[in-house]
């Protein structure tokens, strides 16, 4: 967002407007309501910042639910601002390590500062873009404890701060689009200076999911949080953030319900055997924390391969931290022999999952031709290093 259109929509008559307007649609016809804006007499500028406004807010409802309703947005903070319901739980963790003002920087939007402010923590929030800082501000503006700094990370003055939590940018937006900053040492803050601030605080910072766990620093608590079976972050906590005899985690939400799975350290992984009347695919959090064998064993199951992140086991089990499957039979590895027996069995419609095979599910499906009226689910992978097709059901 360019602060002149940030100006627009900041005016009384920008805000009346962008409130007044139904929820986005993508259906709807977008030259219709600009020409009736117009019509209305507002200019273009306003118009076009109203609509991009109101777009980022229904999409930010996922993270944000009715609270999206009233908040300001840009694209980048949209795509890196952490769910609410996450972001209530970093809250929880230094309210309850008895942290009374925390430092937000890095900002963004304001996600984390605004679960902080709610868990009646202070909080000085700041970032280094002029637009960014103004919108987390107005985000802000019910909470009182909540101030907001237009400042680089690492000059704001920590004196009688508790504690920070730091989000580096891990996103640029340039021609209108965003695009992600896969090299660390480019994030602002930098996470050296990140880490560093552990010497005088307790810290915690969110990094992206696929982050190179190796960044995780020696006595620090790497945490992987999937929500609903997507995993969005690792958090990585430092001193009295930290849990005692915690050093890797999977905090898997689903349904609004929390399940955590931790242990000191990365978990070796059970021994392989063949394939059982039961397949499991640990969830994502589970197998960037490294805890698959910790789950399998506490399941009386094994690894199906080595390196591969399926299990194996006679029984069924439940378990939040895993999706299980019946194996209904197996069918043929070969690309001409699966294609005849799926077809033998009038399958039409067919969810393809594989690890351990360079297939691209999309284009097998097409070389399928598949035809008929039931539908499957066909999981490709390894068996004690062997192709293995399996017809599988969800349980």
């Amino acid at each position: 967002m360019e602060r002149a259109e940030l100006v627009e929509l900041l005016s009384p008559e920008g805000l009346t407007l962008l409130d007044s307007l139904p929820r986005w649609d993508s259906r709807s016809d977008i030259l219709k309501t600009v020409a009736e804006l117009r019509k209305q007499g507002h200019s273009p500028a306003l118009v076009a910042a109203v609509l991009s406004q109101s777009r980022l807010r229904t999409r930010a409802e996922a993270k944000f639910g009715e609270f999206a309703r009233r908040m300001l947005f840009t694209e980048a903070g949209l795509e890196q601002a952490t769910r609410l319901k996450v972001a209530a739980l970093h809250a929880g963790r230094y309210s309850r390590a008895g942290l009374r003002h925390v430092a937000d920087l890095g900002c963004g939007i304001g996600g984390d500062a605004l679960a902080f402010a709610a868990v009646d923590l202070e909080v000085t929030a700041a970032d280094t873009d002029e637009v960014t800082a103004a919108v987390a501000a107005f985000n802000l503006t019910p909470f009182p404890q909540a101030h907001v700094l237009h400042a680089d990370a690492t000059e704001v003055p920590l004196g009688g701060i508790d504690g920070a939590w730091l989000d580096p940018a891990r996103r640029t937006t340039s021609g209108g689009n965003t695009h992600r900053i896969t090299d660390a040492s480019d994030y602002s803050p930098p996470l050296e200076f990140a880490f560093g601030l552990a010497d005088r605080m307790p810290v915690g910072v969110k990094l992206g999911p696929g982050t190179d766990r190796d960044v995780v620093p020696p006595g620090a608590e790497g945490q992987w949080v999937s929500v609903d079976g997507d995993v969005v972050e690792l958090a990585v906590w430092l001193g009295v953030l930290a849990r005692p005899g915690v050093g890797r985690a999977a905090l898997v939400i689903r349904d609004d319900a929390a399940h955590e799975l931790a242990a000191a350290a990365d978990s070796p992984d059970v021994p392989t055997g063949p394939l059982g009347d039961f397949l499991y695919e640990p969830d994502g959090a589970v197998i960037r924390a490294r805890l698959i064998g910790d789950l399998a064993r506490a399941n009386g199951a094994w690894m199906l391969s080595n390196g591969i992140a399926y299990f194996t086991a006679d029984a069924a089990f439940d378990s939040p931290f895993a999706r299980g499957f019946r194996v209904l039979e197996r069918l043929p590895a070969d690309e001409r022999s699966l294609r005849q027996a799926l077809a033998a069995r009038g399958i039409g419609s067919l969810e393809i999952k594989k690890r351990g095979v360079d297939v691209d599910p999309a284009a097998l499906r097409t070389r399928l031709k598949l035809k008929g009226d039931a539908a499957g689910t066909l999981v490709l992978t390894r068996e004690e290093g062997r192709h293995i097709a399996l017809l599988v059901e969800r349980l």
